[in-house]
């Protein structure tokens, strides 16, 4: 796989991973009141303590560590994606030595794209010879076959 593809790869599992911990904390987050002076419902009396302790359980435990274990494995993506662009190779010369070598790449691809449409025609023709050739050997096929 080239650098780019890798990159792009590596591109869209930091993605993944954002949207994925986004979302996990979104779902499992416990609910916050917003304000002591705003009411859970209208049936319910005032809670005097907004914001009590939770008793510590297995899924509060689990959910304290989600976010560290989400943000280590984002951590991790991003110096994989860093290493990959360390990894790139420098260019050489600047700007105008790259429109150079894309000039030089561009006259290649005319030069070959000329000789492979050369080279098009030429099967083109032969293909149409081979058709006329079996045309004809499958008449004279035909025309030996004794009519019955």
């Amino acid at each position: 796989m080239d650098a780019i593809s890798q990159l792009q790869e590596q591109v869209n599992k930091i993605a993944t991973i954002a949207f994925t911990t986004i979302g996990t904390l979104q779902r499992d987050a416990p609910p916050v009141r917003i304000s002591p002076n705003y009411p859970e419902s209208e049936s319910a009396p005032p809670n005097p303590n907004p914001n009590p302790t939770p008793n510590p359980t297995d899924d509060a435990a689990d959910f304290a560590m989600q976010p560290k274990l989400m943000s280590a494995d984002l951590v991790k993506a991003a110096k994989q994606f860093d290493a990959l662009v360390a990894a790139l190779p420098l260019s050489e010369g600047g700007e105008e030595a790259q429109l150079k070598r894309i000039a030089e790449l561009q006259a290649e691809n005319s030069v070959v794209g000329r000789e492979l449409e050369k080279q098009l025609e030429a099967a083109e023709r032969e293909l149409e010879e081979v058709r006329e050739l079996f045309g004809q050997a499958a008449d004279h096929c035909l025309n030996l076959k004794k009519p019955e």
